[in-house]
């Protein structure tokens, strides 16, 4: 019978903060089959295979908080997807990563597991998870596997995949001033910061440096004639596109020369102080493996340097020495290069801050220009040259100058850099001793790079170190303020699209370009540049993208959370409006406790100095106030528990009518809850709620009183939520409920509001479960006069009518007249029959699922949304005062 092995269901990745962890991690789903039933005890030979494999699982600790918990584990007898989530965690470390975070979970009955497991580099982790797979199904059919293959693999996964090391250091220095970093794909590139301040850096290459100054400074030919005309010192020579060509060139300007590409790096093709016809002719053939034009210009005789110009300041001057032996008498070339590779500061391309020195076709031309091989054993004290240039890249090393540079030569460097317009340069110098300044001393500048290399001078071989990294991020961000755009994220079962509105509008009055994300789409102040459900992390990455905007306010939805995590790092604000049911049953959610687990990720990731706001009357803030570390404001419109009125010294409240809030002993009046619209006149308790939160951010952030109040005041734009319209005679009202808790406040609402009948348009999106739809049905069922029954066009997995049916068997059961009971599954098709049938006082409620063809219909039908208050609910009864103390 042919074993079940391990069979891999999916893996996503959490780039941000989650309800995991607040590191990044990876969710590997994975279906054990029959070893459910089987613990590694009884699986013969696995154990023993196991540890011989992965040995350093002999010390795993596995959350019991001393050595050799796992191996209790294993003898004890555990399954499978917990052995597979150590193994994933235990191979990264072997690679170097310091990773410990874990944790295996049943999620589907039998046999299906999610693990999660931290990681550092994203290429590497899923690569991770995917050998530790196959492995553990190889050790199940007992076939024999050699480690260290896999081992040497995942090595080249790694290298391949890290952020070279002038990228990695600048994003260090980053993340230690705070500021946040987003990789961009898979190489190099990175995003520093948010909104109008975030920078764009491709190792050492800022989107400060325009493209034509980089284009120009890898054009070695262009460059010179540049600084020529600007009568900075460099060598003089040609471009040419053949052998001949080269070999006149260079007795045209006299013996030596330097061949090397027109637009080459790294020192790749470079050939110096070339004497003889033969090597010249060899040079260009070498060279035009990079480019087909080459230069052929006067060798300057002297040392190399590389000065580091940073926005217009020299910031470090390294000599670079090229790669190199020193014979001892006893050990051939090929010998001394392999002990100076064991050195531990040495390692593949740019994993370390010395490059390990490869013996290839170009060391070996070198030697052989030498009449020498790599079997030669140089006397003692002997230096041998491998290459001709002093790359770090080539196993070159570098000491420091910094404190030694003329400043002629500093002043040259700036200069250059200038002139060919490029804020973090390297000044490639050639010169016999850059304390002696060029233009009294032979000397020259070779090259402009526009994205230099810093490993030689943030780990000099000789000399001081120099946090370059700090240089370029300081120039970057010259003002702390720069680094640190102002976010607010709204999460909330409901109330989380109108304030997101509210705030977005009220500061956009103190004159800040305002980004917003929501279920209604991603808007720069008020123009929508993306339609569309935008209430996710992607969206709100792609939002913080955004050069234009000084200030972002997100809804965050609970489906991207569970999905993806944040998609940003840490808020100044955040903000839960509520937590009801909704969605449970759903990614494992299955009650409000859980819900409010997830929605707590936003209150938990606020920045130093930041405010969480939650609702005091909810009945899950005292358990969300638990996980906040950061200071708290609460939001009530009555008196709450004693308990909570001390775990916050901030409170916006609603007494005697009217929106106040304390701070402290300190109690501020901010205007009537009448007096704003979107209260319509103090009846639409929801939004009093949403206003109070609101509020509650805006006071976090600072903005002026005089400001908040004007901004209630005069906020009217809300579409699709509460929105009014009316013909005279009849009313229309929509709403984007679509939960109980959401179909409760619609009710509480209308039955405040004079009207003859109140008919409903009504329907539930398929994802929810059978018994919220069913409660729904009985709202309805007990509150209106007439009901439409229509259905979402995304059914989300459901049959046709299915919902529509649950619908009207609920509100029949509640004893509603069949009569005025009808299913019309297209509500535009529903509306437009309830509006051709309205009579004079009818109030018509539409529960939408895509609000602008509902509009498109009542502007045919000649209906005009009014911002004036209508009769229909300005005569309607107003609420009393709130008599709420606070002490």
């Amino acid at each position: 019978m042919e074993t079940q092995k391990l069979e891999l269901i999916d893996l996503i990745i959490y780039r941000g903060k989650n309800i995991y962890s607040h590191r990044p991690i990876m969710k590997m789903i994975v279906d054990i089959g029959e070893y459910q039933n089987i613990p590694t005890k009884d699986i013969e030979g696995f154990n023993g295979n196991l540890l011989k494999a992965f040995p350093n699982l002999k010390k795993n600790t596995c959350g019991l908080g001393y050595e050799g918990g796992f191996m209790e584990r294993l003898e004890e007898g555990t399954y499978l997807a917990h052995v597979l989530e150590h193994v994933v965690l235990d191979i990264q470390n072997t690679l170097g990563y310091n990773v410990k975070f874990g944790k295996t979970r049943l999620l589907k009955e039998p046999s299906r597991y999610y693990l999660v497991y931290e990681y550092e580099n994203e290429i590497c982790a899923l690569e991770c998870g995917k050998a530790a797979l196959f492995i553990l199904n190889c050790f199940l059919e007992g076939q024999a596997i050699e480690i260290n293959e896999f081992l040497e693999y995942l090595e080249r996964i790694r290298l391949d995949s890290e952020l070279g090391p002038s990228t990695s250091a600048i994003v260090n220095e980053a993340k230690r001033r705070g500021i946040p970093v987003t990789r961009i794909g898979y190489e190099s590139l990175v995003r520093l910061g948010y909104g109008k301040h975030n920078k764009l850096i491709e190792s050492t290459l800022s989107d400060t440096t325009s493209c034509i100054s980089a284009d120009i400074s890898s054009n070695k030919q262009l460059t010179k004639s540049i600084l020529d005309q600007h009568k900075i010192p460099v060598p003089y020579g040609k471009v040419v596109f053949s052998e001949l060509s080269a070999v006149m060139v260079a007795n045209q300007i006299g013996l030596p020369v330097v061949i090397k590409p027109l637009d080459g790096n790294q020192g790749k093709g470079v050939h110096l102080n070339l004497t003889r016809e033969a090597d010249i002719r060899a040079a260009f053939q070498e060279a035009s493996k990079y480019s087909a034009g080459i230069i052929v210009e006067k060798f300057v005789t002297g040392n190399d340097y590389r000065i580091l110009v940073v926005g217009g300041q020299v910031k470090a001057v390294a000599q670079r020495l090229p790669a190199l032996v020193v014979g001892d008498g006893q050990h051939t070339i090929a010998q001394l290069v392999d002990i100076i590779n064991s050195d531990d500061a040495r390692g593949e391309n740019h994993e370390k801050s010395l490059t390990k020195i490869r013996l290839e076709n170009v060391e070996h031309n070198v030697l052989m220009k030498k009449g020498l091989d790599d079997g030669y054993v140089p006397q003692k004290g002997e230096t041998v040259t491998l290459r001709e240039n002093g790359n770090l890249s080539t196993g070159g090393t570098a000491i420091d100058c910094t404190d030694s540079i003329h400043p002629d030569n500093a002043n040259i460097a700036i200069n250059a850099a200038n002139t060919i317009g490029i804020d973090i340069a390297g000044i490639d110098f050639v010169a016999e001793d850059i304390s002696r300044s060029i233009l009294s001393s032979s000397g020259a500048v070779i090259e402009v790079n526009a994205a230099p290399g810093i490993r030689m001078h943030l780990y000099p071989s000789e000399g001081n170190a120099h946090n370059v990294a700090k240089d370029i991020v300081d120039f970057l961000f010259p003002d702390e303020s720069m680094s640190d755009l102002p976010i607010v994220s709204v999460t909330g079962t409901n109330g989380k699209t109108t304030t997101v509105r509210l705030v977005s509008y009220i500061l956009t009055l103190t004159g800040k370009t305002v980004g917003t994300t929501s279920t209604c789409g991603t808007h720069i102040n008020e123009k929508c540049v993306c339609k569309g459900d935008n209430s996710g992390p992607t969206s709100a990455g792609a939002l913080l993208a955004n050069k234009s905007i000084d200030v972002a306010v997100l809804e965050t939805a609970r489906g991207g959370i569970i999905r993806q995590g944040l998609g940003y790092d840490l808020a100044d604000v955040g903000i839960i409006t509520n937590v009801t049911e909704d969605h449970l049953g759903m990614n494992g959610i299955d009650t409000v406790e859980e819900l409010a687990f997830v929605k707590a990720l936003v209150v938990e990731a606020i920045k130093p100095g930041g405010y969480a706001v939650l609702n005091a009357e909810d009945a899950m803030t005292e358990m969300m106030l638990k996980r906040v570390k950061s200071k708290v404001i609460l939001f009530h419109k009555t008196e709450i528990s004693p308990k909570l009125l001390q775990m916050s010294a901030i409170h916006v409240f609603v007494r005697d009518g009217m929106i106040k809030i304390k701070d402290g002993h300190q109690i501020i009046d901010i205007m009537k809850v009448a007096d704003v619209p979107i209260t319509l006149n103090g009846l639409l308790e929801c939004n009093i709620d949403n206003c109070l939160a609101a509020v509650s951010a805006l006071y976090a952030l600072k903005i002026p009183i005089n400001i908040i109040s004007k901004g209630l005041k005069s906020f009217e734009n809300n579409p699709g939520r509460f929105q009014l319209i009316d013909k005279n005679s009849y009313q229309v009202m929509l709403d984007y409920a679509h939960n109980p808790a959401g179909y409760e406040e619609m009710i509480k609402f209308c039955k405040k509001m004079n009207y003859k009948r109140l008919i409903g348009v009504i329907g539930m999106p398929g994802d929810r479960p059978n018994a919220a739809i069913k409660a729904v049905g009985a709202l309805c069922g007990g509150a209106f006069d007439q009901i439409f029954i229509k259905e979402d066009k995304d059914l989300r997995g459901r049959d046709e009518q299915e919902v529509a049916n649950l619908l009207y068997d609920s509100i029949k059961d509640s004893s509603f007249d069949e009569q005025n009971l009808k299913i019309i599954r297209d509500e535009a098709d529903a509306l437009k029959e309830v509006v051709s049938n309205a009579t004079n006082g009818d109030l018509i409620v539409v529960l939408y699922e895509k609000l602008e063809p509902l509009l498109d219909i009542l502007e045919r039908t000649g209906i005009n949304q009014q911002k004036r208050i209508h009769p229909v609910w300005q005569a309607a009864k107003k609420p009393s005062g709130s008599s709420e103390k606070i002490s």
